[in-house]
């Protein structure tokens, strides 16, 4: 048996891979994160067993997968986006692995990718930013070395900040040196769910305009220039053959 870690994509049910979605409607056991995935995104399934993971610890999920492992039966470990960012795979591959439990990890389609995509832009632009950061805030889990939110910034890429929307404020305050106030940002809360909303504006103002909506969980910071910019250089791939 194999256990596959698939990335559901963002939300949108028609956002998962065509392999993902194969394995999750041919798998004989279904443990998915209840909380972010979509119930949509299990149609077609004829799976034996289907839990949600949303309540339970990792004792209880490894326990899982090594009853599925003992009847022979593959196991399709559904979590939201791709599992290789921020989907807690890792502590749950360790366990397997000394358990002598093989796995593969199926990639899905990125939050960022999908606030992108609403948000109708390209996150990079010759001359503004050939650079993309994927990172979270610091709360409970602290930041290695290196990476705090300042230390990034220093750059000036394109920044994708997960699970950060409640600390917005200090947020705006730790990249406002760097950026500017002028620059753009966005908060894109549930991209590509049917309730999706996004608020944009600039450092200087962004809080505010958050402050007036319901969101606080479950929305991507974008910050960058690239989100308005305008008279950028056009790509060398398209270009006349000199």
């Amino acid at each position: 048996m194999t256990v596959f870690f698939i990335g559901a994509g963002p939300g949108d049910p028609e956002l998962i891979t065509v392999k993902g979605q194969r394995l999750v409607r041919s798998c004989p056991v279904i443990l998915y994160a209840g909380s972010l995935v979509p119930a949509a995104v299990l149609d077609g399934n004829t799976a034996e067993r289907v839990v949600s993971t949303a309540e339970l610890d990792l004792d209880e999920i490894v326990a899982l997968l090594l009853d599925a492992h003992s009847k022979g039966q593959d196991v399709a470990r559904v979590h939201s986006g791709d599992p290789s960012l921020y989907g807690a795979i890792g502590e749950q591959i360790r366990r397997i692995q000394a358990l002598g439990i093989p796995y593969e990890i199926v990639p899905g389609v990125t939050a960022t990718a999908a606030c992108a995509a609403t948000l109708g832009c390209e996150l990079t632009l010759p001359d503004v930013s050939q650079t993309v950061i994927l990172t979270r805030y610091a709360t409970k889990t602290a930041m290695p070395a290196g990476e705090q939110l300042g230390d990034l910034a220093r750059h000036g890429a394109t920044m994708a900040i997960h699970l950060g929307v409640r600390h917005l404020a200090r947020i705006v305050d730790e990249l406002r040196p760097h950026y500017g106030d002028d620059c753009p940002i966005a908060v894109v809360y549930r991209a590509s769910w049917p309730d999706e909303e996004r608020v944009t504006g600039l450092l200087a103002d962004i809080v505010d305009k958050v402050k007036a909506t319901d969101i606080e969980r479950t929305a991507l910071i974008l910050v960058g220039r690239v989100l308005a910019a305008e008279g950028f250089a056009e790509s060398t791939l398209y270009a006349k053959a000199q």
